[in-house]
């Protein structure tokens, strides 16, 4: 809560001790203000993100020409100081910042590295205290390079319109934002674009509006806490299709020209596959349902909250909608603390397909794994599910890490695995969560030391010991 202006000067350093404003002498309990740490601390990307505040909600307004590529954007941001700030930083790529205010205050701004606004606000914000950012920016955006990982954030469809998709990176290159998974907030967005252009985002619609210099404003609220990576918005001539769970969750996906329909008839199994996934991992976490469909190849598809972004082709099949859609319980809901966490995520929706298949298509998964392990490689075994390395998040995790929890199920046990299964998003819903947290909470259910299992799995290379490998009912392959 921002704390009540103080009326007399005699009480004003009372006042700032105890409403969070005003000025506060060097040593009392709210510290002396300092500059936010640029880096959230994670040892993969330690200039991503940033420390000394935490972001309540990011309400965005932008303007976006297809035919010039000029984007406007204003920002407004919500946060609280959780130290005592002297100025702090935010992260962008590229664009060109016209003025920064706090607490509609105008405030000094400078840039920094590859993508550091420094705002210096014309008063200290003390911990604890709520502030506000507004900030206008205007320019092209581009896509981050990324050798590794290709290319993260925004991005042009070849009809003429555009996209945001990336991770780790991705919405550094639209709007201003503290890009790290540890600070999830709501996320508000209107968008106006020429009239025959559409708009989908996260979120559920709040409304399409004429605007008042031309064009139309489509408002899109994400009210479920979001990482940034997570955000996005699609501009296309899309076809949209409109739906709702049984419990009234509305289903909005969205398909560029040029889509086939065997990929709009996978979508349309959406309130069955989440209806599979809330058997196997509980609530559906996240306030609206969906897909946006790109007819462009991008090499990936992604688990943009409430509303996965697919690449054309390959990516438009049931098992990738699955995959898509376990993320809104592991990784979305329940996100990374650091990107060393990354199976957290990916193995698990990896293995969702595997559920899957087990149960809508018959598919043996002991007989699976066994022929799995029969024809696994060398540099299969080496490869690492925990703390692979910058650039290495993306690899193993989807062969091995659904192989490691399938040997998990048979090692703690059926009752077990499927406890931890739905109870471990409940437990983390909107926040953030460890590998090794993971495995406490594993033995937690399993009522033994887990250490020799994960140690052979996840923490280490190299093919697991029998014991680890063929564990309960688990055979080798003959």
């Amino acid at each position: 809560m921002r704390g009540r202006k103080p009326v007399v000067v005699a009480v004003a350093v009372v006042a700032s001790l105890c409403l969070g404003t005003g000025v506060a002498a060097a040593g009392d309990g709210w510290g002396t203000a300092k500059p936010g740490s640029d880096s959230a601390g994670d040892s993969y990307y330690p200039q991503d993100g940033n420390g000394g505040y935490d972001v309540a909600d990011y309400n965005l307004k932008v303007s976006y020409d297809p035919a010039a590529h000029q984007l406007t954007g204003t920002q407004d941001i919500s946060a609280r100081a959780t130290q005592a700030l002297s100025s702090f930083n935010l992260d962008l790529h590229g664009l060109t910042v016209d003025s920064v205010k706090v607490d509609g205050r105008d405030a000094k701004f400078s840039r920094t590295g590859d993508h550091e606004l420094v705002v210096t606000p014309s008063r200290a914000l003390w911990r604890g205290r709520s502030f506000k950012v507004k900030i206008a920016y205007h320019g092209v955006p581009a896509p981050i390079d990324d050798p590794a990982l290709g290319n993260n954030g925004w991005q042009y469809a070849q009809a003429g319109g555009a996209f945001a998709a990336g991770e780790p990176k991705s919405a550094t290159t639209w709007y201003p934002v503290n890009d790290t998974p540890l600070d999830k907030a709501t996320f508000h967005l209107a968008v106006t674009v020429p009239d025959e252009w559409g708009v989908i985002a996260n979120g559920r619609e709040r409304g399409t509006f004429k605007a008042p210099g031309g064009g139309t404003t489509h408002v899109w609220a994400e009210e479920t806490p979001i990482v940034p990576y997570m955000t996005t918005v699609a501009i296309d001539k899309w076809t949209f299709d409109r739906q709702k769970r049984k419990d009234g969750t509305p289903i909005v996906s969205a398909f560029a020209p040029g889509v086939p329909d065997s990929t709009k008839q996978a979508e349309a199994r959406l309130p069955e596959i989440l209806d599979f996934l809330e058997s196997k991992f509980g609530k559906y976490p996240i306030d609206a349902a969906g897909g946006i469909f790109l007819n462009e190849q991008i090499g990936f598809s992604l688990e943009t909250m409430s509303r996965p972004i697919y690449s054309a082709g390959w990516a438009g099949t049931v098992p990738t909608i699955v995959h898509e859609n376990a993320h809104m319980w592991y990784g979305d809901s329940v996100a990374v603390a650091h990107w060393r966490d990354v199976c957290l995520n990916e193995c698990f929706a990896s293995y969702a397909t595997w559920l899957w298949d087990e149960a809508k298509e018959g598919v043996d998964l002991d007989k699976q794994y066994a022929g799995n392990v029969k024809k696994a490689s060398t540099a299969f075994w080496n490869g690492k599910l925990y703390d692979m390395g910058p650039g290495n998040e993306f690899t193993y995790v989807y062969s091995k890490g659904p192989m490691m929890l399938h040997a998990l199920r048979n090692y703690i046990g059926q009752p077990a695995f499927d406890w931890v299964l739905k109870t471990w998003p409940s437990l983390h819903r909107d926040g953030n969560a460890s590998v090794p947290e993971f495995q406490r909470f594993t033995e937690f259910a399993a009522h033994r030391s887990l250490q020799g299992f994960f140690d052979a799995w996840v923490y280490g290379t190299g093919k697991p010991a029998d014991q680890y490998l063929f564990p309960g009912g688990l055979k080798p392959a003959a």
